[in-house]
Formats: C-alpha cells, sequence, structure tokens
C-alpha cells in the first residue's frame, strides 16, 4: 500500500521580538525626506520664514502656493525638524534659520540646490554606476549646471574652508597654488587671516571665471588670481605651500600617485603639501558620511572613490612626500599636511 506523505514545510524561526523592520524604513524612506527638504528649499518656505513666523495662510501668501499645498511642505518640515509649528503659527528651527533662511552667515540653499538638480538624478543611477561607471562626469556639465554645482560645492565646503586657517599655520609662507581650487573659497579663507600671502587658484575655464568673481567680490583680486589650468597636467612652480582641496576622490590611486608626483616635481625641497579630503578611517567606513560620500563621487566621476589616511601614507612615501601629520576641518573633513624631500 501506497501512503503519501505530507510534505515538510520548512519553518523560520521568528525574529526575536526585539527585532524590527524600522531601520529598514528608516533608510528606504530616506529619499522622501530629501525631496521633502529640496522643495521647500525651492518654494522658499525658509525665506519666506525669515522675518516673522505666520500661519499656514500667511505662508501660502508669502510663498505663493495653495494652503493644501503649503501645509503639505510645512508639515513635513515640522516633521523633520526643520519648521516648528506652536498651535496655527510655524516658524523656522534654529537650523533652519542660521543655514536655510539666507540671514545668517552660512548658507546651503545653493548646496541644496546642487543636489536636487545635479546629484539626486544621478543618484538613480547608483547600481549602474557601481557596475559599469556613470553614464555621464559632473566635468560634462553645461555651463548653467556647472555654476549651481560650483555654487552647492562652495556652499557645503564653507566650514572646512574656513577652518583650514585655524588647523594649519600659512605665517611661514608666502605664495600659496591652490589646485582645482573651485570657486575659490579655501584660498579666501586663507588670505583673509594671512594678509601677507598671495595665492592663485588653478581651474578649469568655467570654474576659473566663477572664481574671478568670488575673489573680487570678497576684496582679494590684488593678492589671489584664477589662472585657467589642469591638475591633471604639470604644475606651475615657484610656490612654497600647495592645497589640493577635494581633488584626490575624483582620481583613482594611480592617478593619485601621478598627482602627488607632478606635485613635487614642481616644488623645492621642504615645501608643505596640504590634502584636504573626506579621509576616512583603514576600513572606509568611519566617518558615516565620508563612507556615503564615496556614492556620490561614483555617480558623477569614472574614478571617483574615498581613501583612508593611511592609504595617503604610502601614496606620499612612494612619491618624494613626508607625512607630516593630520588635522581636523569640519564635519567628515581632513586635512592631511605633507612635506617636500
Amino acid at each position: 500500500m501506497t501512503v503519501s506523505a505530507t510534505p515538510t514545510v520548512p519553518t523560520q524561526s521568528p525574529a526575536p521580538p526585539s527585532v524590527t523592520p524600522e531601520p529598514i524604513m528608516r533608510l528606504a524612506s530616506g529619499f522622501m525626506a530629501a525631496k521633502h527638504l529640496f522643495a521647500a528649499n525651492e518654494l522658499g518656505l525658509f525665506e519666506a520664514l525669515a522675518d516673522s513666523p505666520t500661519t499656514i495662510e500667511g505662508l501660502a501668501a508669502r510663498v505663493g502656493l495653495t494652503q493644501r499645498a503649503a501645509r503639505i511642505s510645512a508639515d513635513a518640515m515640522v516633521a523633520l525638524g526643520l519648521l516648528e509649528r506652536d498651535g496655527d503659527t510655524y516658524r523656522n528651527s534654529v537650523e533652519a534659520a542660521q543655514f536655510l533662511a539666507g540671514r545668517g552667515p552660512a548658507d546651503l540653499r545653493p548646496f541644496l540646490r546642487f543636489w536636487d538638480r545635479i546629484s539626486y538624478p544621478a543618484w538613480q543611477g547608483l547600481a549602474s554606476a557601481l557596475a559599469t561607471g556613470p553614464s555621464s562626469e559632473i566635468f560634462d556639465l553645461d555651463d548653467e549646471l556647472q555654476a549651481i554645482a560650483s555654487a552647492g560645492i562652495e556652499a557645503v565646503l564653507a566650514g572646512p574652508a574656513h577652518a583650514l586657517p585655524h588647523a594649519y599655520d600659512f605665517s611661514g609662507h608666502r605664495r600659496l597654488l591652490d589646485v582645482g581650487g573651485g570657486t575659490g573659497s579655501w584660498s579666501i579663507a586663507v588670505a583673509q587671516k594671512n594678509p601677507h600671502l598671495q595665492a592663485t587658484v588653478l581651474e578649469r575655464p568655467v570654474v576659473a571665471e566663477f572664481a574671478g568673481e568670488r575673489i573680487a567680490s570678497a576684496g582679494l583680486a590684488d593678492r589671489i588670481d584664477a589662472v585657467v589650468g589642469d591638475a591633471a597636467e604639470p604644475l606651475p612652480e615657484g610656490y612654497d605651500v600647495l592645497l589640493a582641496a577635494n581633488l584626490v576622490h575624483y582620481w583613482s590611486p594611480e592617478q593619485n600617485h601621478e598627482f602627488l608626483h607632478r606635485a613635487r616635481a614642481a616644488v623645492q625641497m621642504g615645501v608643505t603639501l596640504l590634502l584636504a579630503d573626506f579621509w576616512t578611517d583603514p576600513t572606509h567606513s568611519q566617518p558615516v558620511h565620508a563612507a556615503l560620500m564615496a556614492g556620490e563621487f561614483a555617480v558623477h566621476i569614472a574614478n571617483g572613490d574615498v581613501y583612508s589616511v593611511d592609504e595617503a601614507k604610502s601614496w606620499l612615501a612612494d612619491t618624494g612626500w613626508r607625512y607630516v601629520g593630520t588635522e581636523p576641518l569640519a564635519g567628515p573633513q581632513s586635512l592631511i599636511v605633507a612635506t617636500a624631500v
């Protein structure tokens, strides 16, 4: 007689009661928080509340939205801690008033515009970028988007740039070469604290023009030049301190070796090299924001990546530099100091 056996269904042990999917859901919904923030920035909610709190009716009138649209955006900002609500009245949080209302000393609105217009669309192709490389590079942006990118990068790096002249003593130097110096914000910060110093910002044509305008508006055109050049070519000579801020993460380890060789060939023994970037620990996982920024570089740059301090030490030793030390700047950025030997 044939006996039909009931198939055995594998069972899975239930998760312990203390384990929930909440961390996964929080991460997965991160794009919603980001896009709400980008939209509020674009619509001008924070500027509209800069002078005085108001009701949703008043906020809608100030930004030119329906009350429904204003409420959706404003309540999302309350939930995320960037607006505060007292009864029917909305006001900026301390952080929004400082960084997003256009009234504080630091303005992150251009940074949010950059991430919304340029970075966010690129991040939709992160998996493809990791598998086969980015579909386009940040260098390929048209002039309008390049201006948005330059302003955004300047805004988000304002903290590290202003920290640089406090983290490193420039009093013994006279001529600074700022390689790939962006809008000139790093050189401006150094020159403002060191009135004896002359600086040159070396950049691509569109960015160099933008840097020249920034330098002139800072009243430093007599001490800082913005010149067109390529960090991938031989560097100009005659400088006693070189700065490469956020340049290393554009390149592969081999390209960074080549850059450090070019830099060494352009200077005399004893010249200082400063490398500001998202330097990580040996695991590439700390600081957390630096680890995440590796994705930002991957979607925009063919060889973009973050590197550890230990990796930099090895490159420096191979290319004629002596590692001196690492100093914190601001946020996840730090400064590696080296001397030509």
